[in-house]
């Protein structure tokens, strides 16, 4: 049987309480933190893989979405167009998948990983902008909230709820001797 609890909090100044059953949001926690781990997974070792492909012309690069995809009108053209040319852009972008949903996947610095990857999130949904703020923040497929801002906030859910601890590694971490005398560490696991 569900445990029911209750949670009082203040959200906007105004103060909220529901209650929640412990057993379902464990399982939804976790399963949230796999299948947002294994999108970031798939996405980064894909590009990895034909990113290091033996032929040169299938090789992966973030230069050719960053110079010929983003949509006209987009006010950061210009800055995407300068990152086409850093190679930096490519590494950050492959390992940066890769590692934040193998970390998610596994439960391991889940509050250090979930920021980062909102962080990509919140770069690839600027690039999706077909105009700026006067014209509404126009996406493909709607105003403002897109796809990329859904996982954004999905991982700051799971940042804050600290859901590494629910059947992750980071459990495991924290009631390491060195992680208990070292608290800052504790705001990167969880």
């Amino acid at each position: 049987m569900a445990t029911r609890n209750s949670l009082d909090t203040e959200i906007f100044g105004r103060s909220v309480e529901f209650e929640y059953a412990e057993h379902w949001v464990g399982y939804s926690l976790f399963l949230l933190r796999i299948v947002m781990g294994w999108t970031l997974f798939q996405g980064g070792v894909t590009k990895l893989v034909t990113y290091l492909d033996a032929n040169p012309e299938n090789n992966w690069t973030a230069a050719g979405f960053l110079l010929h995809a983003i949509p006209e009108g987009n006010p950061l053209t210009g800055m995407f167009a300068a990152m086409a040319q850093m190679p930096l852009i490519d590494v950050l972008n492959m390992w940066g998948l890769t590692l934040t949903g193998l970390a998610l996947i596994l439960g391991a610095f889940v509050r250090w990983s979930a920021f980062w990857g909102a962080i990509m999130m919140l770069f690839y949904w600027l690039a999706s902008l077909h105009g700026g703020l006067l014209a509404g923040l126009p996406l493909a497929h709607g105003w403002v909230v897109d796809d990329h801002i859904v996982y954004a906030v999905l991982l700051f859910g799971l940042g804050a709820f600290g859901a590494g601890r629910i059947l992750g590694l980071d459990a495991y971490l924290e009631d390491m001797e060195f992680v208990q005398k070292t608290p800052g560490l504790r705001y990167l696991l969880g």
